[in-house]
């Protein structure tokens, strides 16, 4: 589903009720643009809130499990001008 973030924001974020093994109930983030998530799919949760979004606060890990990693991504990793990855 999707939630619309608190002020000044503007969006509309998506996001997923998840049923955690330990029987919790809670509403995670999905990062990144687009996704395969539905109704019975299996995700991996980590922590970390999202700060305009009230009541959100854990992450879906993508490339785990049923979520897939972002397909044709538009912003690679960072890297410095040798291309070492930036130590940012």
């Amino acid at each position: 589903s999707t939630i619309t973030p608190k002020k000044p924001n503007s969006a509309l974020r998506k996001v997923a009720r998840v049923r955690l093994t330990s029987g919790f109930e809670i509403t995670a983030y999905i990062p990144g643009i687009g996704h395969n998530l539905q109704e019975h799919s299996v995700v991996l949760v980590r922590g970390g809130r999202v700060k305009d979004l009230p009541g959100v606060r854990y992450h879906i890990v993508r490339g785990t499990l049923d979520a897939v990693g972002v397909k044709d991504r538009q912003q690679g990793r960072s890297t410095t001008i040798w291309g070492q990855k930036a130590k940012i």
